[in-house]
């Protein structure tokens, strides 16, 4: 599978996630994930999360963090430990505000963290990704 197919077939996976067809975005993801190595996959990661990161600053308008500055995206838990709780969300959403931050050695630590979890794990982390940034592009859809 060629940069460009694995570009189209993300595009597709976030289009159909934002549109609530689980199933079809499924499909597109594991179509990717059938046919790339890790590096491919950590790329994909990066193109959820730049399309993650996009949608924040929709969402955030002015309010959000201005790049070249101190500012950045911070993850606060509203309920102590349920982050931890469920790897796979704590993959996401920690991958996605560091990525958001331009923090790339905290993206990678948590990808190859994904990678030694188990398969089952590891899927789901990246599906959690997804789901998080579909949520995140609704919400800016609603404003």
């Amino acid at each position: 599978m060629n940069q460009s197919e694995t570009g189209d077939l993300v595009f597709e996976a976030i289009a159909q996630a934002v549109a609530g067809n689980a199933s079809e975005a499924a499909t597109a993801l594991m179509t990717i994930g059938q046919n790339a190595d890790t590096n491919l996959m950590y790329g994909v990661c990066c193109a959820i999360a730049s399309a993650g990161t996009h949608a924040l600053e929709l969402v955030y308008g002015d309010r959000a963090p201005k790049h070249g500055t101190s500012d950045m995206y911070v993850l606060q838990e509203l309920e102590p430990g349920a982050i931890g709780a469920d790897p796979p969300k704590a993959f996401a959403v920690r991958f996605l505000t560091a990525y958001a931050n331009g923090d790339t050695d905290t993206c990678l630590a948590l990808f190859e963290a994904a990678l030694r979890s188990s398969d089952d794990e590891y899927v789901s982390s990246v599906c959690a990704l997804l789901a998080d940034v579909a949520g995140i592009y609704r919400l800016a859809l609603d404003r």
